[in-house]
């Protein structure tokens, strides 16, 4: 009598780890995804002494704090402070490429207070920046738009011309904006250096404060699935 062929359908123990195979696949999607969520953010303040906390100590600087405050609220996110003194808005296009390596996860880019203060031609403010947000979003790295204002004694025209190069190209790339990065500090003595011009310790913090929930906007466009 000719014996029964061998069974080889599902046995307990394969269908068992198959089931857990499909349980894990369904709770845990993509491991790919899920790898990605679990790492921190990678951020780079891409800025002048505003961002590098000119003739602060290095734990007072613009990213040390935004980083602490973001991680007090919940967000596992690393800043880094790639601010130098003196940089223009073309100095920072000068210096992208080695300032913002690859890997990051967002740039906060506050430049153009020097062009401003030297009395740069906007156009050329305008041209830097865009340039700057276009070659990162090549590379495909978000970027929030931290502006910055004309003083007065430039003259009607030209703040008029310098003021709107922020919101257009926030408008143009649908960026994040902080319309003003030295908002609320900007001609309060108490929250400046004796320069009058620089943020002092206090003054970072009011700024930090102050930005913090459109950094978590931004935030919110960096996770994965996010639009």
């Amino acid at each position: 009598m000719p014996r029964e062929a061998p069974h080889v359908g599902w046995r307990p123990g394969r269908r068992t780890a198959a089931l857990a195979l499909l349980f894990a696949a369904v709770t845990l999607g993509d491991p790919m995804s899920s790898a990605r969520a679990a790492r921190p953010l990678k951020l780079v303040a891409l800025g002048d002494s505003l961002t590098a906390g000119y003739m602060l100590p290095a734990e007072s600087a613009f990213p040390v704090l935004l980083e602490k405050a973001l991680k007090a609220r919940g967000h596992d996110v690393g800043i880094a402070n790639a601010g130098v003194s003196g940089d223009t808005s073309t100095g920072g296009l000068d210096r992208l490429d080695w300032s913002v390596p690859d890997g990051t996860d967002g740039v906060i880019l506050e430049l153009g207070a020097n062009d401003m203060l030297r009395g740069t031609d906007p156009a050329v403010t305008r041209k830097a920046l865009d340039t700057i947000i276009a070659r990162l979003k090549q590379r495909g790295i978000p970027v929030l738009l931290a502006g910055m204002r004309a003083s007065t004694n430039l003259g009607p025209d030209y703040v008029q011309t310098f003021d709107a190069i922020y919101p257009d190209l926030a408008g143009r790339y649908g960026l994040v904006l902080y319309p003003f990065f030295l908002n609320g500090v900007a001609g309060d003595a108490a929250l400046a250096l004796p320069d009058r011009l620089h943020p002092n310790a206090k003054g970072v913090a009011r700024i930090v404060e102050s930005i913090l929930p459109s950094v978590e906007s931004f935030l919110a466009r960096l996770q994965p699935g996010a639009h």
